[in-house]
């Protein structure tokens, strides 16, 4: 009898270890993007946490609260419009031409230096679409770094907050 309670106690023990994970440490940044001086719409913006398989594994933030539009985002709407769930990403209003926001970013200590990378989709009304508008892998160095973009972000600037 004392063996099948010691059997229970250390069963109940190791399926209280296994049940629970520590949660990761995450950083927050600043997250700085400079727009270029086009005309028209103001653009939205979507950051995303790109695996190392080159999918999509989180919204970092969303720049551009009216949903109705999220579809012209396309390559993103692919992997949210799947789930369909409250973004809580969402920073705030789209980034008109010429214009400066800075947004604070949350990114896993564990995405860093391991075959991550972020991207920064852009899209304006009845203009273009850029899926990789700023895109690059996610290391020590570029969570510190300019990064050029080729569309309608002229620069981003990252640095720990």
């Amino acid at each position: 009898m004392k063996t099948y309670k010691q059997l229970l106690v250390v069963g109940v023990v190791l399926f209280g270890l296994l049940s629970f994970t520590l949660p990761s440490e995450s950083t927050t940044y600043k997250c700085m993007i400079q727009m270029t001086n086009y005309t028209g719409e103001s653009a939205y913006v979507v950051v995303s946490l790109i695996n190392p398989k080159g999918d999509y594994e989180e919204t970092l933030s969303v720049q551009g609260d009216d949903d109705e539009w999220y579809h012209d985002i396309s390559e993103w709407w692919k992997f949210y419009g799947k789930k369909r769930g409250n973004i809580d990403a969402i920073t705030g209003a789209t980034i008109a031409g010429g214009a400066r926001n800075i947004s604070i970013i949350a990114i896993d200590d564990s995405k860093i230096d391991a075959g991550y990378s972020i991207r920064f989709e852009t899209a304006v009304e009845d203009q273009e679409y850029y899926t990789k508008d700023v895109a690059f892998p996610l290391t020590s160095e570029t969570v510190k770094s300019k990064q050029e973009g080729t569309g309608f972000i002229r620069y981003v600037r990252i640095m720990p907050n």
